[in-house]
């Protein structure tokens, strides 16, 4: 099954790989053509970015150094002075790299120097390109630091050398780039942390290759095009119809975070939104909330959720179309086994969040398969670490593939969050975030997306759409946010009453 409409599919290695092979051998279109289209639309890239100064374009021996060879004819071809610096000897060079060299005018390639970098006002990437992948071998690790260590920006032709571009792992020395032109569709490894940060502003190069093909992308760009599956208030809505939300969280001193989430939840459109938290916090909830509801819960008497509460729990979501189980809960081990209790008896779509995902941790496998509802996981790197028992670094390094591995195992959607943030089906389906709200680096953006997912899951939307929908609307209105006075001076709630122009946008 093809990628929904609002999602902009990314291609990994292998896919573009096929893609290549099935516009040369079944669409007849000759390698050399779509060469061409690659290196004068790579020029084009350098020319926009460094439209003056010595450009030295470092070129490897497979397809990608044909391509700078290429973009090397074109930049000359309109006056530039251009360097070519081969890392391999030219016989060493596939047949294509070998015959564009032939067509290259002026002076002839040199070999490279890493000193020759210091002459360049900017440097092209031509080394590796998408087919790479593990820890560069010499020599292309040495040159690879070469072109790090220079002062001139860095152009890549199709992906940054060192970066995985199916995955966007960086797994030795890698070159941090200003700009990416990249060919055909964007790779997903360029849209991925750490990958992400290397690539820089991606360019997607059209080299002729027609739409179709016989791959079918298991990743996209999360598009506005989403917020069209939504649900909307009409005439004949009601409160009900409109998605009621139950939110299970909060302890003494952690109210806000469940507030937080009900009024995202409510500014997104849910038509009834309930708290469930310690009885004994109801006044907290009360002067906050006063369109929401509130439960009070069996607590230990020292401000925190108790296990007798699993049947209270069940009992209040008899109405609800969603839960939200996590925010403010705490840490506490009463708490924890509440959570530990109820997550295979809530026989509604469930969204589990902050300590409700740390109260899951040694128990993925365990608890989460078994339920009959759809679940969503919102964690940060170091949540996830917690729940597959890996270092929080270790998330960072590789987010695609624990990100993929925790839907597995939990056979539940994971929006692992970021600037990149992650939304992973357990079919191994993965839309991505564009990113691009800095100003969500703030404490309680989490909770309000909670609370905004937890709406689009009430109204009735299919579960990976309302967990898409909810990452584009919750960066939407980060970006809104930050409008008046920037990113710094962002809080949670700013973000809070941005969600009803991020809806619209």
């Amino acid at each position: 099954m093809g990628l929904p409409r609002w999602m902009e599919p990314l291609l990994e290695a292998g896919e573009t790989k096929e893609l290549d092979r099935w516009a040369m051998q079944e669409k007849g279109i000759p390698g050399s053509e779509l060469m061409e289209r690659a290196g004068e639309g790579l020029a084009g890239v350098v020319a926009r970015r460094a439209p003056a100064g010595r450009i030295a374009i470092v070129c490897g021996k497979g397809n990608n150094g044909a391509d700078g060879v290429v973009a090397a004819r074109h930049l000359r071809a309109a006056g530039r002075d251009v360097e070519v610096l081969l890392v391999w000897p030219a016989e060493w060079m596939g047949e294509d790299a070998q015959a564009q060299l032939e067509r290259l005018p002026g002076a002839k390639p040199l070999p490279f120097e890493a000193g020759r970098l210091d002459r360049a006002h900017v440097i092209v990437d031509a080394l590796l390109g998408t087919g790479s992948s593990g820890s560069p071998r010499e020599p292309a690790d040495k040159v690879i630091e070469a072109m790090e260590a220079a002062t001139a920006p860095v152009i890549a032709c199709d992906a940054p050398s060192g970066v995985d571009a199916s995955t966007g792992e960086v797994p030795g020395p890698a070159v941090h780039c200003v700009a990416t032109a990249t060919f055909h569709r964007p790779k997903l490894g360029l849209s991925v942390h750490p990958g992400k940060a290397y690539a820089g502003d991606v360019e997607t190069i059209d080299i002729g290759i027609p739409r179709g093909g016989p791959v079918q992308p298991q990743a996209g760009l999360i598009g506005a095009g989403v917020l069209r599956e939504m649900p909307r208030r009409g005439a004949s809505s009601t409160k009900f119809s409109s998605g009621n939300v139950f939110i299970v969280g909060g302890s003494r001193g952690l109210t806000g975070a469940p507030s937080m989430s009900a009024l995202a939840a409510m500014r997104t459109g849910a038509g009834y939104v309930t708290v469930g938290a310690p009885a004994s916090l109801e006044l907290s909830f009360t002067v906050r909330l006063l369109e929401a509801m509130m439960v009070g819960l069996p607590e230990d008497g020292a401000g925190h959720l108790d296990p007798a509460g699993v049947e209270p729990v069940l009992k209040a979501t008899a109405r609800a179309d969603a839960v939200v189980l996590g925010p403010g809960l705490s840490k506490d081990p009463d708490a924890q086994a509440l959570v530990r209790a109820v997550v295979p008896r809530i026989d509604l779509p469930l969204l589990i969040d902050a300590d409700g995902l740390n109260a899951l941790a040694g128990h993925l496998d365990e608890l989460l398969p078994q339920r009959r509802w759809p679940t969503v996981l919102t964690p940060h790197a170091g949540e996830l670490g917690r729940l597959l028992e890996v270092d929080s670094k270790e998330v960072e390094r590789a987010r695609l593939r624990h990100a993929r591995e925790a839907a597995v195992r939990s056979k539940a959607f994971v929006v692992l969050k970021g600037d990149d943030t992650l939304v992973a089906a357990p079919s191994g389906r993965v839309a991505v975030s564009r990113g691009g709200a800095p100003g969500l680096a703030t404490a309680g953006t989490g909770d309000v997306l909670s609370g905004v997912i937890g709406a689009m899951l009430a109204k009735g939307m299919p579960v990976a759409t309302a967990a898409c929908a909810g990452v584009y609307v919750h960066l939407r209105a980060g970006q809104l946010a930050a409008a008046p006075h920037g990113p710094d001076a962002v809080i949670a709630s700013d973000v809070i009453a941005a969600l009803p122009a991020a809806l619209s946008a």
